[in-house]
């Protein structure tokens, strides 16, 4: 019998292999696209200090007083409200399109591709929330804020430039900014668990 020989496989070379790798790793790198968080552009009130704290004296018709509460009810001026709702009440209150006398005043500012106009730079949007409002509850309002700025501009936009705010340039879209700024005041929240044993105390006190 003949003894058949045994065939020896060549062993990988791997030499390479790290390099190779190493290429993938800063292709993939170059090439994907990572999704980034977006937030919210809010300019966060200042730490209070009783030394140098002032008090801006506003007059009551330029504001609109928006509140969520620990239960997220939404209301507008005293009124629950629906954030569609919400974002019409703020349309309607920063255009002033009557000029009414209880609605924000305005001023008359030259502003380019629109010459000497009226500007909505008074009004203020006063929101104040509760510690123990939802994230949901809370990001559903600004929504509605920014809902109605950008429909603000956008139909000033289309009136004045026949074209939508999105077919606009950047300083075109800055001009009609300055006819519609957003003038947001974002209070300091409210803590309802703080408030309920101070209106229990009292309820107690009054049944004596």
């Amino acid at each position: 019998m003949f003894e058949r020989k045994k065939k020896r496989v060549p062993g990988l070379n791997t030499t390479s292999t790290a390099d190779i790798s190493f290429m993938l790793l800063i292709f993939f790198l170059v090439t994907s696209s990572m999704d980034a968080d977006k937030g919210l552009s809010r300019q966060l009130p200042p730490p209070q200090d009783e030394k140098t704290e002032v008090e801006m004296m506003v007059k009551e018709r330029n504001v609109l007083q928006i509140r969520i509460d620990a239960n997220d009810l939404l209301t507008c001026s005293g009124d629950t409200i629906s954030t569609d709702a919400l974002t019409e009440r703020i349309k309607t209150f920063v255009a002033n399109e009557q000029n009414d006398p209880a609605m924000p005043e305005k001023s008359i500012r030259d502003v380019n591709y629109f010459g000497r106009c009226e500007v909505s730079d008074r009004h203020i949007l006063s929101i104040q929330v509760d510690r123990e409002t939802s994230y949901n509850a809370y990001f559903q309002l600004q929504n509605a804020i920014v809902k109605a700025y950008v429909q603000l501009r956008d139909s000033y936009a289309r009136k004045h430039l026949g074209r939508p705010l999105t077919k606009c340039s950047q300083p075109q879209r800055d001009a009609i900014a300055m006819v519609y700024p957003q003038r947001i005041s974002e209070e300091t929240p409210t803590d309802s668990q703080q408030s309920a044993p101070a209106n229990s105390d009292a309820q107690k006190g009054g049944k004596r």
